[in-house]
């Protein structure tokens, strides 16, 4: 059985016992069948997938901490008396491959303040992004390497 299913139907299990199917008592029952099936991982094989839910959850707090420090940032420019930026449009090479991944790797760009997803090459091996400071574009290009794509392509491979 898939372990993702499994777990799904553990979290269902636990709402339906608890009689209570809000969004706060699914998320524990999940988290709890989460927890039962690491107690039993070699029995049902499940190392990998608690491997991809770690990096799963490593993705999601770098792009929470992305968002607040980028935020933090553009407030800051924004803010200053002389608005001293540079905008433009640069070129990322894509390393990931996978529809799923280039959405992905899109949003989290586009919901980062100060950088906009434009558009993504007829091969889907270029995404155009709009940078509010684009003075340094390789720096910018290593940050979304790093902080993104890198992870993207470890939880997802």
């Amino acid at each position: 059985m898939n372990l993702q299913l499994m777990n799904i139907l553990l979290a269902l299990a636990w709402a339906a016992v608890t009689g209570s199917f809000t969004l706060a008592n699914l998320i524990f029952g999940f988290v709890l069948g989460a927890l039962v099936m690491y107690f039993i991982r070699e029995q049902v094989g499940s190392l990998g997938y608690f491997r991809r839910l770690w990096r799963i959850g490593t993705l999601m707090l770098v792009f929470l901490r992305e968002l607040l420090f980028s935020a933090w940032r553009v407030a800051a420019l924004v803010l200053t008396p002389k608005l001293d930026v540079q905008p433009g449009i640069f070129a990322y090479p894509l390393r990931v491959r996978s529809d799923m991944q280039i959405t992905l790797l899109a949003n989290m760009i586009t919901l980062t303040p100060g950088t906009l997803s434009v558009d993504i090459s007829e091969d889907h091996s270029t995404l155009w992004v709009h940078a509010l400071d684009c003075s340094d574009p390789e720096a910018t290009r290593q940050d979304i390497a790093r902080m993104f794509e890198r992870r993207i392509m470890e939880a997802f491979e």
